[in-house]
């Protein structure tokens, strides 16, 4: 996982693991910083982002976004209710 401050120069202090949700097994996460600290976690793979107030939550948040993201996107036909 990459991480950037909103000017794109590396953050140092960020010690968060994506591989520990497996909704972002597969996924190519980059992390940054906006000019008021919220932190924002983006899936280069799916283009869903999200934030939160620490890298923990940006990423959980994250992984719940791309869970949702992948269950609306599947191919199943949703027609199983009838």
């Amino acid at each position: 996982m990459s991480a950037d401050d909103p000017d794109g120069n590396a953050v140092d202090d960020v010690d968060v693991d994506p591989d520990q949700y497996d909704a972002l097994e597969d996924a190519d996460v980059t992390m940054r910083e906006n000019e008021h600290g919220l932190h924002i976690a983006d899936d280069e793979v799916t283009g869903v982002s999200s934030q939160g107030p620490t890298p923990e939550d940006a990423l959980r948040n994250l992984a719940e976004a791309v869970r949702s993201y992948r269950e609306a996107t599947d191919d199943d036909p949703g027609d199983d209710w009838l």
